[in-house]
């Protein structure tokens, strides 16, 4: 069974700095496209930023300069650091696991910034 379990929401203050993790379990994660998603108060989901297994990774511009995916391959991780967090980054942050076709989805994290 494919589990994807996120972890580090939370309130921090404008400017502040957070760092999202996503633990996968039940996939071959070094195949797997990863990648963090967010939905804000009556948004729909948006893509924030990916990595692909050979390492390339792209961001929205949104958050381009402060955000930084990253992974963990041997604890099949995938980690979001963001930095410079702004008010309108407050969302519910999914993380995202694709291969050929097969996706899965986090419960989703909440993370608040106040200004």
């Amino acid at each position: 069974q494919v589990q994807l379990v996120e972890s580090g929401g939370g309130l921090v203050q404008s400017g502040g700095s957070l760092t999202l993790s996503c633990a996968a379990s039940g996939i071959d994660f070094a195949l797997y496209t990863m990648s963090w998603w967010r939905r804000a108060p009556g948004k729909q989901r948006d893509l924030v930023a990916f990595r692909s297994p050979d390492g390339y990774t792209n961001y929205d511009v949104s958050v381009k300069g402060r955000f930084s995916i990253a992974t963990d391959t041997a604890k099949s991780t995938v980690h979001l650091q963001m930095h410079s967090l702004r008010p309108q980054d407050t969302a519910v942050y999914y993380c995202h696991a694709e291969f050929a076709g097969r996706e899965n989805w986090g419960q989703g994290t909440q993370v608040t910034v106040s200004s």
